[in-house]
């Protein structure tokens, strides 16, 4: 059997990364977890190919050669997934999919052949067993069960091409504690935080670092500290005494909940084992919005000073920020603003509300007659999926404004410097100075310092850090593509709107 695993192109969002990769000579930021997971599950006898189309094309000759199609996908992937579609149509082979877009919406999708729905872990050996017997294959293998992650194989890393990514991916779990009314996760994935197993875990590391992988890994966890005791007692201390062992060749990302903040020994263990940032939902500094959504891991507590926690034990917030809940005024724009730049989050992330479907925002939304179109997966091309209490037109003038004042190069490196003044990183393992690095300062001074508009703020940065925080001067480097990423993103993304 011959297997063509297809990855969907990731429009231009703030997670594509896709103008800052441009400085690294990277053409994606992450892997396709899922697709290779599956690929592991799959039988050794069978041939395997895998075509990411955010690093390569999609060929004809490719197309001829598969008996099956393998394809995974999000929301915000569904253009990708139609223009793919269409062309598997025009050879003899079968479609199967799976993942969130597909789990949430096969009822739209008449042209594939097979659902492989939920977990793979469950639903996929039903599907092989069935063709492996002779059976019949059904339309749509699902389930209302969750995976015991116990049995989930090491992912087929060795199907990449590694040098195009700019970092690894790792699942440690799946499921998340909290019930924000507006998150799909838990409709998907449920609320019992299931884990694999430290063994599991550092099979997975040894793995990448066999294959000569070095550099950034991504936990790809909607909540990384889910289950805090088994974090801390189990899988941390295994990760730090194989990190030391193999001189420290990982950094870490992360996504994790606020009350990340409220543990110290867990923040030091998180460094001590390479971790260098994490991604937190903040949301909104407005205790009223939070207490509409369930946010209740966000409040009635101080998220400034949390924030400030984080940082300086040594780990880099980024943070997701969102307008357009039904309790939000005329001055959550500027509230967001402030508390963005008081806080040193540089990757500050911020949309506009929409419910995707199967939350409970989503009931909410249609109960109350008010969804207008499907959600689409981004949060950076200025739509809802329902209407909001707030008059639409001061809605959006309010969000392109919080934009506005938050990426421009002034408040941009006004907050790294805000950053840096907080952040104390810790020193594990050797420098993360390499080639990569240099050539992305050399392409950042052509780029940034010389060509760009906002070039005097660029380089009035940098003297800064030179003169104040120059231990910090990768990071400084780093943090000013980032910014370059962004105002790009939502460059494009405003013509486009106004249009």
């Amino acid at each position: 059997m011959k297997v063509l695993m297809i990855y969907p192109k990731y429009p231009d969002t703030y997670w594509s990364f896709k103008h800052a990769l441009k400085f690294i000579s990277k053409r994606a930021a992450v892997p396709p977890l899922g697709l290779i997971t599956v690929s592991a599950m799959l039988s050794e006898n069978w041939q395997k190919k895998l075509i990411d189309l955010n690093i390569e094309e999609l060929k004809n000759e490719d197309l001829e050669w598969a008996d099956y199609v393998f394809l995974s996908s999000m929301y915000v992937q569904k253009e990708s997934v139609s223009e793919i579609l269409a062309r598997c149509k025009n050879y003899p082979l079968k479609v199967i999919a799976g993942g969130p877009l597909f789990t949430q919406e096969f009822d739209n999708y008449s042209q594939i052949d097979h659902f492989i729905l939920n977990e793979a872990e469950i639903t996929l050996p039903l599907f092989l067993c069935d063709l492996q017997n002779g059976v019949p294959p059904k339309r749509i293998y699902q389930t209302n069960e969750y995976a015991d992650l116990s049995f989930s194989p090491v992912p087929d890393f060795y199907l990449l091409n590694l040098k195009a990514y700019a970092s690894m991916s790792l699942q440690v779990s799946r499921g998340c504690p909290f019930s924000c009314n507006f998150c799909e996760i838990t409709a998907l994935l449920g609320h019992k935080v299931r884990m694999k197993t430290k063994e599991q875990i550092i099979k997975e590391l040894e793995t990448l670092y066999n294959l000569n992988w070095q550099g950034a890994v991504s936990v790809v966890d909607d909540n990384f500290i889910g289950n805090k005791k088994i974090i801390k007692n189990e899988l941390l201390p295994a990760i730090i005494e194989w990190m030391k062992l193999h001189n420290h060749p990982f950094s870490f990302s992360a996504q994790t909940s606020i009350n990340l903040a409220d543990d110290d020994r867990l923040l030091t263990m998180m460094r001590e084992a390479g971790f260098i940032s994490t991604f937190i939902g903040i949301e909104t500094p407005v205790e009223e919005s939070l207490q509409s959504c369930h946010k209740i891991q966000n409040e009635n507590r101080d998220l400034l000073e949390n924030v400030k926690q984080i940082q300086k034990a040594g780990l880099q917030v980024s943070g997701g920020f969102i307008v357009g809940f039904d309790s939000d005024t005329s001055t959550v724009f500027q509230r967001q603003i402030d508390f963005i730049q008081k806080s040193g989050i540089v990757s500050a992330m911020v949309g506009l509300l929409n419910a995707p479907k199967n939350t409970r925002l989503y009931k909410q939304m249609e109960k109350e007659n008010r969804l207008t179109v499907d959600a689409t997966g981004s949060n950076t091309d200025f739509t809802m999926n329902f209407i909001p209490k707030m008059d639409n037109q001061k809605l959006q003038d309010g969000y392109q404004y919080i934009i506005n004042n938050i990426y421009k190069e002034k408040p941009y490196y006004k907050r790294i410097r805000e950053l840096f003044l907080n952040y104390k990183p810790v020193k594990v393992g050797k420098s993360n100075i390499d080639f990569a690095r240099i050539k992305a300062f050399f392409k950042s001074i052509f780029i940034l310092g010389m060509l760009n508009k906002g070039r005097f703020e660029y380089w009035k940065f940098i003297v800064w850090t030179l003169m104040n925080k120059p231990n910090l001067f990768i990071d400084a480097i780093t943090l000013a593509v980032y910014g370059y990423h962004f105002r790009t993103v939502y460059g494009l993304r405003q013509n486009r709107h106004k249009y």
